[in-house]
């Protein structure tokens, strides 16, 4: 490898197809301007090292050898460094200096994570830098299954790898572009508390399924198709069945999809016009709200209450990127 090496990739928002997409359904989900960074120096150093500024001061140390990696510090916090090198075919044969930079995915004012795929970005970025390669799609893919405990669909990993608007489908981790809408306006909202996709996925797999499941399924399947077309009209139109049956499919799990703010923004929504509904896993982090008039979204945006706030970004039509490859 080159002595340094780095790489970045994006947050994402999940626009539908949350939940669905286990059962085989489409989701679509585009990149947003948030990303992650990962730089991976070679070092002399008889031990490697790993930071990750804004996010934890802990410093990360271990060996590494064709058989794992022997952890003398820092092993539960790194665990993506951990997931990387198990999911990887080959390992730099020296010491590395690993930088982890996901502070466009924190709050500022908590010190939270807002829900935009961190984990997901951080994971893409850190298999790019470390492969010097953007042919990285089974590493990182593993590399994420291994950290989300073998559960979760791989869309935000597609994402981020990608960049854009993407339809996907979990069998096969099947991504495919497409263009945004003409007309279509969105503004992301950040509900103040965090949730836990992992968290949400085990509650389902121990909920015993009901038929709001299939129904949001086939739902799944005709927003998607909507987004296909194109027609923001058409869109905002199925979006708002699809709501519906996100909330049905929510209560009757118990997955409290809509907590945390989501029906109060659901319900101002409405009133003004538009349509929100929540963001992957729901119970907290993001939602976004979507409609064919800037000035309605930002009046409505003006008008939310202090425990909700903008998470400022756009649509990152750049996936994975390699930034910088350096030789001393």
């Amino acid at each position: 490898m080159k002595q340094t090496a780095t790489a970045s990739a994006p947050g994402k928002v999940i626009l539908s197809g949350e939940y669905a997409v286990l059962d085989g359904a489409p989701a679509v989900c585009m990149a947003v301007d948030r990303r992650a960074q990962a730089m991976v120096s070679r070092t002399t150093a008889d031990t490697s090292k790993i930071t990750a500024p804004g996010f934890t001061d802990t410093v990360g140390r271990f060996k590494s050898s064709p058989g794992g990696i022997e952890w003398i510090a820092g092993e539960q916090v790194f665990k993506v460094v951990d997931a990387a090198w198990r999911a990887s075919d080959e390992w730099p044969d020296s010491s590395l200096d690993i930088t982890l930079d996901t502070r466009q995915f924190i709050d500022a004012g908590t010190g939270t994570k807002i829900g935009l795929g961190s984990s997901a970005a951080l994971t893409a970025a850190l298999c790019a830098a470390l492969a010097e390669s953007l042919d990285i799609s089974v590493v990182a893919h593993d590399t994420h299954r291994t950290l989300q405990g073998n559960r979760g669909s791989g869309v935000d990993v597609a994402c981020s790898l990608h960049g854009g608007l993407i339809h996907y489908r979990m069998q096969g981790a099947v991504a495919k572009g497409m263009p945004w809408p003409k007309d279509l306006h969105f503004r992301v909202i950040w509900t103040g508390v965090a949730a836990s996709t992992a968290d949400k996925i085990g509650l389902l797999a121990s909920s015993a399924p009901a038929a709001s499941r299939t129904r949001l399924a086939l739902a799944a399947e005709s927003i998607a198709s909507a987004w296909e077309k194109g027609d923001s009209g058409v869109i905002i139109e199925h979006c708002a069945h699809y709501v519906e049956q996100l909330k049905a499919f929510g209560v009757d799990h118990r997955l409290g999809i809509f907590d945390a703010g989501h029906d109060r923004l659901l319900a101002a929504a409405h009133d003004a016009g538009l349509v929100y509904k929540p963001c992957g896993a729901g119970g907290g982090d993001i939602g976004i709200v979507l409609g064919t008039n800037p000035a309605e979204l930002d009046r409505f945006v003006a008008r939310l209450p202090t425990n909700f706030s903008l998470v400022r970004c756009e649509l990152d039509a750049a996936g994975t990127r390699i930034e910088e490859l350096r030789a001393r």
